[in-house]
């Protein structure tokens, strides 16, 4: 592993308060020189104080902070020009609810030596979903269903744990991803498919949140079928 890599963690937050000084103390505690980038879209529960304060202690630790809830897809879009605009070699996305262990970083950093994109999976063999009842269903049937309807050979689509190697996603960025929301995590793998990219699965074990809530909006499951239909249709005009 080239430990001179240049590499951001970003994660985007809302009312993240509980859960966030912990997650930017351990992805500190990695024995890699990690820069850590964080969107918050002025959550009302304190979340930006609790990083401004962390800055105090970690000089890498930035803070963008929006004005609005303005959402998961436009945040990613940020912070991946925001990692071209300052020459990272790598950038390694994350939720900020302690459901991806940062323990997992230095696999994705093994990878993406050689692999343009690389996505934590947990459907994949050697991977683990420890969520629970109609949330466990919903992810790991809804997975299997963009699989079929996209015919990309991938186990995971959902899952923001994930890395770009931004010098070898040269005619990639995540401004051409157009689904939004939650779906554009499922968008971003059909771009980048489409690009000709690999997508390389590495196996996680995705543990529910013990704190706080889930942000995820009911109506977002059938905006995400929605969206997964046009793709699949879209698809079948782009791969043969």
């Amino acid at each position: 592993m080239n430990i001179l890599k240049k590499t951001l963690i970003f994660t985007a937050t809302y009312n993240e308060s509980e859960n966030i000084e912990k997650l930017i103390k351990s992805i500190k505690e990695q024995p890699f020189n990690l820069d850590i980038l964080i969107i918050d879209d002025n959550s009302p529960d304190g979340t930006k104080d609790i990083i401004t304060s962390l800055q105090k202690d970690y000089i890498n630790l930035f803070l963008i902070n929006r004005e609005y809830k303005l959402g998961l897809d436009t945040a990613h879009k940020v912070a991946y020009n925001y990692a071209i605009s300052n020459k990272y070699d790598f950038l390694i996305t994350m939720d900020a609810d302690l459901s991806h262990d940062p323990n997992e970083i230095k696999n994705f950093l093994v990878q993406l030596e050689c692999c343009p994109f690389v996505i934590g999976s947990r459907y994949m063999e050697g991977g683990k979903c420890l969520m629970k009842n109609k949330r466990l269903i919903i992810s790991k049937y809804g997975n299997l269903l963009m699989k079929y309807l996209l015919r990309i050979d991938c186990n995971e689509f959902t899952t923001s744990y994930r890395g770009f190697n931004i010098e070898k996603l040269k005619n990639f960025n995540l401004d051409m991803v157009k689904t939004k929301g939650y779906s554009f995590f499922m968008g971003t793998i059909c771009e980048i498919v489409k690009k000709n990219y690999t997508v390389k699965e590495i196996p996680i074990i995705f543990k529910d949140r013990s704190k706080g809530y889930s942000k995820i909006p009911r109506l977002e499951i059938f905006r995400t079928l929605k969206n997964l239909f046009i793709l699949s249709i879209k698809n079948l005009f782009i791969k043969p």
